[in-house]
């Protein structure tokens, strides 16, 4: 447990915290939406009173969210929803220089994870704030003595809405949760460009390795998979997509990539990418038909679409080559590389979204919460998307902050619209 600080924490050393406050400002440099909402949160106080325990991705841009939050009058703990996403110098930066009471190191084992999981919850939260449901799936089993207390939550990603929706269709929710993920300036913008652009940036620092002229298997073509193939193609690689959807299997060959069951992408792929929210998307009958020098890696929330287990059983020996990098070696001789423990590898390896594009997902999120606050009581126990009204805010002010200006619909186009009476 850290000392040297009256704000009760659990990081990993203190002294990180003159780099941490230099990243997260530096950061904040490029969240202007954010910047704002942080203005209007000081003016109004829409949070004055209340407790937010929040269990994001302890990155520089998740710092601005929590800073903004407690600006706008909330007592803020946040936990890390990852053991590998932590960025250690910026969890110490919130507690020395901020005063928010942080519960996350980087590398933290699963005992540990949960420790830091009820630590937030301890806080007796008003407000919670998710990434992947683990803080609410926790308030749901083994601490539903603080449910009566929460008013409502928000969740920022696609894996934890899943799990939210199933909640919520099994009559078991208990509050309601705004399903941040939902919102079009965040799933366009953050999904696609950020888990793209960093997905990469995570596999390249980890391995160093060449992608053009590579073939780079994405399994899942959603939003996160349109982006990392959009980047992987962008930098030389052949991108082979895998889906059980037929529907977005199409538009990937229409996008121009080839399409392939994982049976078949295994046997050519060299380098693989996870990003479907579901298990064992790469499985031992993969692992038998991959190339000598494969590289696998996972841009989903958890550490469940490659069969790690499976393969440790599958391999004769195993050991770390490079930081972030585990080589396995099958009795054949052949050796397939698993990157960041398959977590996040933009997170564990890298440093996770660029700030300007969580400017609009943490807009979203600190919108989100306001709104939970001025209107839980007629809101039911269920999953909500962000209202259009807040979703359209955050984007004109995004397009604001970068200078550009769009046209306007005049009073006889609005009325055109609006009209079944006019014809051809």
């Amino acid at each position: 447990m850290a000392t040297q600080t009256q704000v009760p924490c659990d990081v990993k050393d203190l002294a990180l915290a003159d780099l941490g406050k230099r990243r997260t400002e530096w950061a904040f440099q490029s969240m202007p939406v954010l910047q704002t909402i942080r203005k209007q949160f000081i003016k109004t106080q829409p949070l004055a009173g209340l407790r937010v325990a929040a269990c994001l991705h302890v990155t520089t841009e998740t710092a601005n969210l929590m800073i903004t939050l407690r600006d706008g009058g909330a007592s803020v703990v946040l936990c890390a929803s990852n053991p590998l996403s932590t960025q250690d110098d910026v969890a110490s930066t919130l507690v020395r220089d901020y005063g928010i009471p942080v519960y996350a190191i980087k590398g933290e084992n699963n005992d540990v994870y949960y420790q830091h999981l009820n630590a937030a919850a301890d806080s007796r939260p008003n407000i919670t704030m998710d990434d992947g449901c683990d803080l609410v799936h926790l308030l749901h089993t083994k601490r539903q003595e603080l449910l009566d207390g929460i008013l409502g939550g928000t969740e920022e990603t696609t894996t934890g809405v899943i799990r939210l929706r199933a909640m919520s269709k099994e009559g078991v929710l208990r509050y309601p949760v705004i399903a941040v993920n939902d919102a079009l300036t965040k799933h366009l913008f953050d999904n696609r460009y950020g888990t793209g652009q960093s997905t990469l940036d995570g596999v390249i620092r980890a391995t160093n390795v060449l992608l053009a002229g590579l073939n780079l298997v994405v399994a899942g073509y959603g939003w996160c998979g349109r982006g990392v193939a959009t980047r992987a193609r962008g930098m030389g690689a052949n991108v082979i997509i895998t889906e059980v959807d037929p529907t977005k299997a199409i538009e990937a060959v229409m996008d121009g990539y080839r399409a392939m069951p994982m049976h078949e992408a295994a046997a050519i792929g060299d380098v693989f990418i996870t990003v479907t929210g579901n298990k064992h998307v790469i499985g031992k009958e993969h692992f038998e038909r991959m190339k000598n020098g494969a590289i696998l890696c996972n841009s989903g929330h958890f550490n469940v679409e490659i069969d790690l287990e499976g393969l440790a059983k599958m391999s004769s020996s195993r050991r770390p080559t490079r930081e972030f990098v585990e080589e396995y070696v099958f009795r054949d001789g052949r050796r397939v590389y698993v990157l960041g423990e398959g977590r996040l590898i933009n997170l564990a390896s890298a440093e996770g979204h660029p700030a300007s594009v969580m400017d609009m997902s943490f807009a979203n999120q600190a919108l989100a919460a306001e709104y939970m606050v001025k209107n839980h009581a007629s809101l039911e126990k269920k999953v909500y998307s962000v209202p259009e009204a807040l979703d359209k805010q955050v984007a004109k002010m995004k397009l604001e902050a970068m200078g550009v200006q769009i046209d306007r619909l005049s009073i006889e186009q609005e009325h055109y619209l609006a009209s079944w009476s006019e014809g051809t």
